[in-house]
């Protein structure tokens, strides 16, 4: 498996991303342009174009909407567990003190980095994106949505 690092650790659902949205925004483009160039048919583009747009508002939210919700649950449950694992002791007041995203950005460090890190985002705050830049040896996440 490819080495997964802060530059890569991204990912994509091939038919969503590069099938279905492009498509969706193609139907989109199509309807405005006849919307345009077809007066006599106007009225029924317009309708199509909303259609459309309608359909990829949903596509979008909704899939990312209960997705991500999913996600964000098992990454704070998996923190709780890291916590409890590293300093046998319970992680409430410290996941009160933390963000999602610094919750987030510390799954990628090995335990040695995560408690450097934490302590940084404790004591200074340290945001998601710049604890994940901080992050020398990264531990890859190949299981997100």
């Amino acid at each position: 498996m490819k080495t997964q690092n802060y530059q890569n650790h991204r990912k994509f659902y091939t038919p969503h991303h590069f099938i279905f949205l492009p498509l969706l925004i193609l139907l989109e483009g199509i309807g405005i342009y006849k919307i345009w160039n077809d007066t006599q048919h106007q009225l029924i583009w317009i309708l199509f174009s909303i259609v459309i747009f309608l359909i990829l508002y949903l596509a979008i939210m909704v899939r990312q909407h209960y997705a991500l919700g999913n996600q964000n649950r098992i990454i704070r449950l998996e923190f709780k567990q890291r916590y409890f694992e590293i300093f046998t002791k319970r992680s409430d007041d410290v996941c009160e003190k933390l963000n999602f995203g610094q919750i987030a950005a510390l799954r990628f460090a090995y335990d040695d980095e995560f408690k450097e890190l934490l302590d940084k985002a404790l004591n200074e705050n340290m945001s998601g994106d710049t604890i994940k830049k901080s992050i020398k040896n990264w531990k890859p996440d190949f299981h997100r949505v």
